[in-house]
């Protein structure tokens, strides 16, 4: 991150095309600025440190304007009264300076979709000579790209003024030297779509390299959904690949769209290119994409794709290869293909086609290089110092051939937090443990000191706990689920939670290894009156979309809780199979 805002040398010389063509456009001018001017005049080069770097760059700065949301006057008061005014007064004057003020009725517009306001104030503030910094532009642009349905404007996009006013705002902040980032282009982007042009909203993509910014999964968004609707599947295929150049890496819904668009076409190399992306980045598709993958089976196109022979040795070896569960080879043999929505019996079986499915398994390399970023990663969010006491802890009294997520364990199905049923779920694993040993309990510390804590039964159990060296207290202020998630990898044992990991948190280590790490390792439990405490063992076989050595596919839709529902599976197998 720089630690000042600035422009990339090559722009001094020429605007890049895209800017070329946004200021040949008809539009307000700034009052100081003639049209004719170069919109990078008045900067300077700079050698500005580069955050997290040893790398120091020249770039050009402006040092005559400030770009951020504070006023100088607010940031700086006349030395005069500055030492008499309090820390709070201070505040207070930056609160409710012009430019702070603008900043909340703007922020009120783009929650509430309020186009027309928007564009008043922006009116207004011009009038007035305020100075706008990005943040105001940014939240400009991103209001004027709105579609219909998300404004407060009529129905008809011919009356949204946002589309016909926000190129002139974009123009309006280059003139004004106001340093576009990353959110700049990405509205631009929608922008230019929402005015029917992906094209455009491409070129804005292009344009952010020139810039030394880094495009992100929301920057191509626009341009990619844009061809997809328009039926180009070429120009969709080349916003793809930008992405991967970029080492942007795509989620459903933008392969769900290259996956329409490839069907739409008959692109038959494509869907099974997508497909098997699908496989590697998704794992369990939503219902649309469940229904999309049904329907290519059922067609035409799918049913002419397709080799008439292979290669056995080949395709086994790509199986090998790749882990299990898919060969990668291309669609195997050709014809009509048997469609069904069906399930899997408890051992993996299809109930359709009596095909098991395979358990794919984890490679140990990655197991060690996960546990490492996640000790990095927990390192970043914890107090250092007591997340390494953890480490040095589990070292002496580990491993274990389970780990238990108290807190949460103690409240399934419960008001409040129960010892009682904890205690179950720790005799069970200790029953089933090939050590017989107990599991290790992670508790907040709030949870073993005071209130139900206190109670004689409950004391005796923490006690006993603690003195077979079989619980652990996570110190105040600290997220409790960093240290059961360590233990558990770093024992390569169970891990005991209901908890789904879908938050923020979770997203943190990333959509690769640890879906794959999750399923293989993650025991949930129910309960019920009639049958009591149950343990919901990871599957025998991986929920995940397999190929299988004969052509045939099983795809499975992801459900929000496949305890009390159960998961549909796509069975795709051709009429006479070889």
């Amino acid at each position: 991150m720089l630690r000042a805002t600035c422009f990339t040398p090559s722009l001094s010389r020429a605007c890049c095309p895209l800017f070329a063509l946004i200021l040949s456009t008809p539009s307000l001018h700034h009052p100081h600025h003639h049209p004719s001017s170069s919109p990078f005049r008045g900067y300077h080069y700079s050698s500005l440190h580069v955050k997290g770097t040893r790398d120091k760059r020249r770039i050009l700065v402006d040092h005559n304007r400030h770009l951020c949301t504070i006023p100088e006057a607010a940031k700086q008061p006349p030395a005069s009264t500055s030492e008499n005014l309090s820390r709070k007064a201070r505040k207070k004057a930056i609160q409710q300076s012009p430019e702070s003020m603008l900043k909340q009725k703007l922020d009120m517009c783009s929650r509430n979709g309020n186009v027309v306001e928007a564009l008043r104030l922006y009116d207004e503030a011009k009038r007035n000579g305020l100075q706008l910094s990005q943040y105001h532009y940014n939240v400009l642009l991103y209001v004027c790209s709105l579609t219909d349905g998300e404004t407060e404007s009529s129905s008809s996009s011919s009356t949204n003024p946002g589309l016909s006013r926000g190129f002139d705002i974009f123009k309006q902040m280059i003139v004004d030297k106001v340093v576009p980032n990353e959110a700049t282009f990405t509205n631009g982007a929608r922008l230019a779509v929402a005015k029917d042009d992906p094209e455009m909203a491409f070129d804005m993509v292009k344009q952010m390299k020139a810039f030394g910014i880094q495009p992100r999964l929301r920057s191509y968004g626009p341009a990619l959904f844009g061809f997809c609707r328009k039926g180009d599947a070429e120009k969709a295929y080349e916003v793809d690949a930008h992405m991967i150049e970029s080492e942007v890496v795509p989620e459903e819904p933008e392969l769900t769209a290259l996956l329409k668009v490839s069907m739409d076409t008959k692109n038959a190399e494509k869907v099974y290119e997508t497909l098997q992306r699908l496989r590697d980045l998704v794992r369990q598709v939503s219902k649309p994409t469940f229904d999309a993958i049904e329907e290519w089976f059922e067609s035409e196109a799918a049913a002419e794709a397709g080799a008439e022979k292979w290669d056995v040795k080949k395709i086994r070896d790509g199986v090998v290869s790749g882990g299990g569960g898919w060969h990668g080879q291309g669609w195997l043999g050709t014809g009509k293909w048997n469609v069904t929505r069906t399930e899997m019996d408890e051992n993996g079986v299809c109930k359709c086609c009596r095909e098991k499915l395979v358990c794919i398994d984890i490679n140990p390399v990655e197991t060690e290089n996960f546990a490492a970023s996640l000790t990095r990663l927990a390192c970043q969010k914890e107090v250092k110092a007591s997340f390494n006491q953890f480490q040095e802890w589990l070292e002496r009294h580990g491993p274990f051939d389970a780990v238990i997520d108290g807190a949460n364990m103690g409240l399934v199905n419960q008001r409040s937090f129960s010892f009682f049923q904890l205690n179950n779920v720790v005799q069970r694993f200790q029953q089933i443990s090939p050590s017989k040993r107990l599991p290790l309990v992670i508790l907040h510390r709030s949870r073993v000191v005071g209130g139900p804590a206190t109670y004689p039964k409950n004391r005796a159990l923490l006690e006993k706990w603690k003195n077979a060296g079989a619980l652990y207290a996570t110190p105040p202020g600290s997220n409790d689920d960093w240290y059961w998630l360590y233990a558990a990898v770093s024992c390569k044992c169970l891990l005991v939670t209901n908890d789904e990991m879908r938050d923020h948190l979770f997203q943190l280590l990333g959509t690769s290894f640890f879906p794959r790490w999750k399923e293989k390792h993650q025991v949930r439990i129910s309960v019920s009156r009639e049958e009591g405490l149950k343990l919901h063992m990871p599957p025998p076989y991986s929920i995940i979309i397999q190929e299988s050595e004969d052509g045939t596919w099983h795809v499975p839709m992801s459900v929000e809780d496949d305890l009390q529902t159960s998961r549909q599976w796509l069975c795709a197998r051709r009429s006479q199979t070889h």
